[in-house]
């Protein structure tokens, strides 16, 4: 598939190299495609992206995804699949922008006729790419309102090493802000830990 990555930052660089390793097309997208060029991946404008996609990852600091998104304009991201990694949180990582909702119902509501899905949030970039990395599997959330859309989206996760027993489909777009929310324990648990590299695990009991 033709993907662009929304954003340059260490989370799109990782996931552009994750899949570019399983055979799909990436671009990065950038405001100053000109400065980025030392990368070692494509990057084009945010409207060219845009355009080359057929799979759209907004990548970038969720204070200011909505922003981005709208100077690209939403004719050009009516009908294209975004996957949002995105998280809104302060400069010293205490706060949530978005306390009472979440960045990706925001990007549904201000996009309507672009289907967003929200996966890969509680998790550091390494993990993104590299689950089996940990010791042992654990679990990656997917939310949206589009069934066609998650699907997909499921399919470009396990491209990424996160096989469908991994994946957890929580429901609507509504509840991407429990992911997005969890940004606040995800910071607790690496003090704890002292290190990013960790996930989680949904356990239930045994089968009877």
């Amino acid at each position: 598939m033709r993907i662009g990555l929304l954003g340059t930052g260490n989370v799109a660089r990782a996931l552009a190299h994750g899949w570019s390793a399983a055979q799909h097309d990436v671009l990065l997208g950038s405001r100053r495609p000109q400065d980025r060029t030392d990368l070692g991946l494509p990057v084009a404008g945010l409207s060219e992206t845009a355009a080359h996609a057929e799979v759209l990852v907004n990548a970038t600091p969720g204070t200011v995804s909505v922003e981005l998104l709208r100077s690209i304009g939403a004719p050009a991201l009516a009908g294209t699949l975004l996957i949002d990694v995105g998280v809104g949180l302060s400069d010293d990582f205490t706060e949530l922008s978005h306390p009472n909702s979440s960045l990706a119902e925001q990007i549904q509501e201000a996009f309507p006729l672009t289907p967003v899905v929200k996966t890969l949030c509680t998790m550091d970039s390494t993990v993104m790419t590299a689950p089996d990395g940990l010791d042992g599997p654990s679990t990656v959330f997917l939310s949206g309102d589009d069934a066609e859309a998650k699907r997909t989206t499921g399919r470009l996760l396990t491209d990424l090493g996160w096989p469908p027993s991994s994946q957890l489909d929580i429901g609507g777009i509504a509840t991407a802000r429990g992911q997005e929310h969890f940004a606040l324990l995800f910071s607790g648990i690496a003090v704890g830990l002292g290190a990013h590299t960790f996930n989680i695990k949904v356990v239930t009991p045994p089968s009877a």
